[in-house]
């Protein structure tokens, strides 16, 4: 079995009365990830509460050794957040993002809805694993094909995928297969937001605890003016 090292943080920031960002951290069930309450609509911290325990339910029920069903344990988080969201928010619903990643055999599967990010510090190099689903970001992926997709300055930051609402939540996935040293950071844009990629590769690379570099991470969100809940899960592989 994989030899791995993993912490979680999450920061409350600096304007923020709640924190609605949720971290996933389970050693012996391979599993990391974050949920972030989709702002705008009320109850994010249950939005993102609800994905935690839908997620971490999913998994307590696998028989061992069986390999997990992303597709289906992300539908099933979709219903357990629209259903909370019938009975706090009728009129508008809640919503949430969620980016989180498990080992299974050797390889981390990633699936992934919103603005949360997950990164990848593999063989050596440096990448942002998940794309965005935000406004701007789907207007750049269509510019890129040819298209036109017009939205105001205003919009540039909807989300338009998330958990939380009767249509299919059509998550995006990623498998990549394990070796020494690698490192995946999943993280909310309380961090992404104030913290450059550049500034995510140079901590990723620093031989320290997880804990240590996820410190470091939040520590310079909030120095930057700590506007939103900040939440990291960071995951160093030891041995594939």
């Amino acid at each position: 079995m994989s030899k791995l090292r993993a912490a979680a943080l999450s920061d409350i920031g600096r304007v923020r009365q709640n924190n609605e960002d949720r971290a996933l951290l389970d050693l012996p069930f391979r599993l990391f990830g974050v949920a972030d309450g989709v702002g705008g609509l009320p109850g994010g911290a249950e939005a993102a509460q609800a994905a935690h325990d839908s997620i971490f339910r999913a998994f307590q029920a696998l028989p061992p050794a069986q390999e997990p069903n992303l597709t289906a344990i992300v539908e099933e988080a979709n219903r357990s957040v629209a259903e909370m969201g019938r009975k706090i928010s009728p009129a508008s619903g809640i919503a949430t993002t969620l980016t989180f990643g498990c080992v299974y055999r050797s390889s981390m599967r990633i699936a992934h809805l919103g603005d949360s990010r997950c990164y990848g510090w593999v063989d050596g190099q440096f990448s942002q694993l998940t794309q965005d689903h935000t406004v701007e970001s789907e207007a750049r992926r269509q510019r890129s094909r040819g298209e036109v997709m017009p939205y105001s300055p205003a919009e540039r930051h909807a989300i338009t995928r998330c958990l939380g609402f009767s249509f299919p939540p059509n998550p995006d996935f990623e498998v990549r297969p394990l070796q020494a040293d690698d490192r995946y950071l999943f993280c909310t844009d309380g961090i992404t937001g104030p913290v450059s990629n550049e500034e995510i590769a140079s901590a990723l690379r620093q031989p320290k605890e997880p804990a240590a570099i996820l410190q470091e991470l939040i520590a310079l969100a909030s120095r930057r003016g700590g506007v939103d809940n900040a939440t990291g899960v960071l995951v160093i592989v030891d041995e594939p």
